[in-house]
């Protein structure tokens, strides 16, 4: 992974969030709570999608591995952050390092991926409801999962590849809780160029696609609900398109701010903030989006409570 000219580097030490000692254990039990919900939440989702027979649907399908995606990457995060702040020794070796990133790279990926086939998802549910179920059938579906993960463990590879092969000679010391690019760019004593420039272009390229996608999506969307005579009906159709355009402008405005904002602007501070959000509070927050916004969640999470005080 080391040029000729590259020390030996091991292991890294993390900053951390905060080092101030009366805030650690403010931070740490927020974001246990915080964490926790995400765990039960998330997985509570995925349980639920599989038991239920009335939400074996493509959306279902597709929001189970949403829950999936926020439940790998928050956790490839959250334990590590929560032990480190508590922690004496913030240290994670080199290739620990490398998991944790490529890890991370790989589920925001396919979320990016993933909430731009919900969109087309939504669009085919409302334009021809009578063919939905053909043509999003358990093939479509299975074939645009398998794309997305193969599409992000090959953007994840080109990153983490050329992120761990740079030279670090000096400090070991990363200004932030985890493994994220612009952090580690900082510490190099190579040249970024290559790296700079496959974020904007790989990286870039699935943000504009996806982002592309949804509004392309969405704007077909608003042309079928005009379509329908009733109020109703078209409150009915824009209803169930709400609880994903949420999560879409909240993760990706997230994803934005935080990879494509000029470099003059570049804050570590800000970027720890910003970093907890996406990485631990958007994955809390979707499936609680989703199951106080839709009624059909709400229906099973109903059923489930009552057969299990029944039993």
């Amino acid at each position: 992974m080391a040029g000729e000219n590259c020390s030996s580097l091991t292991e890294f030490r993390l900053v951390g969030i905060t080092n101030n000692p009366e805030m650690k254990v403010t931070i740490f039990t927020l974001f246990q709570v915080v964490y926790l919900i995400m765990l039960v939440a998330n997985l509570g989702m995925i349980i639920l999608i599989r038991m239920d027979s009335q939400l074996q649907t493509p959306m279902y399908f597709f929001l189970s591995h949403l829950s999936f995606c926020d439940l790998c990457y928050s956790t490839a995060i959250g334990p590590k952050m929560l032990v480190d702040l508590l922690a004496k020794d913030k240290s994670i070796s080199f290739y620990g390092c490398a998991l944790q990133f490529f890890i991370l790279c790989i589920f925001i990926d396919s979320e990016c991926l993933l909430l731009a086939v919900m969109a087309f998802d939504r669009y085919k549910a409302i334009s021809n409801p009578l063919l939905y179920t053909v043509n999003m059938s358990s093939r479509v579906c299975s074939m645009f999962m398998v794309g997305i993960y193969l599409v992000s463990i090959v953007d994840a590879l080109i990153h983490m590849t050329l992120a761990f092969r740079l030279c670090f000679c000096g400090s070991n010391e990363i200004n932030h809780f985890f493994c994220d690019l612009p952090p580690l760019l900082l510490l190099s004593c190579s040249d970024i160029q290559v790296n700079e420039l496959a974020l904007f272009t790989v990286f870039g390229f699935i943000e504009l696609s996806t982002i592309s996608g949804v509004l392309v999506s969405y704007c077909y969307v608003i042309l079928s609900v005009l379509k329908i005579r009733s109020a109703e009906g078209r409150f009915k159709a824009f209803s169930t398109c709400t609880s994903h355009l949420t999560v879409v402008a909240i993760f990706q405005g997230t994803l934005l701010f935080m990879y494509f904002r000029p470099s003059s602007s570049y804050s570590l501070d800000q970027d720890k903030m910003t970093s907890l959000f996406y990485t631990l509070v958007i994955p809390m927050l979707n499936p609680l989006v989703y199951s106080l916004r839709n009624k059909d969640v709400r229906e099973a999470l109903e059923k489930l409570k009552n057969a299990v005080l029944n039993s």
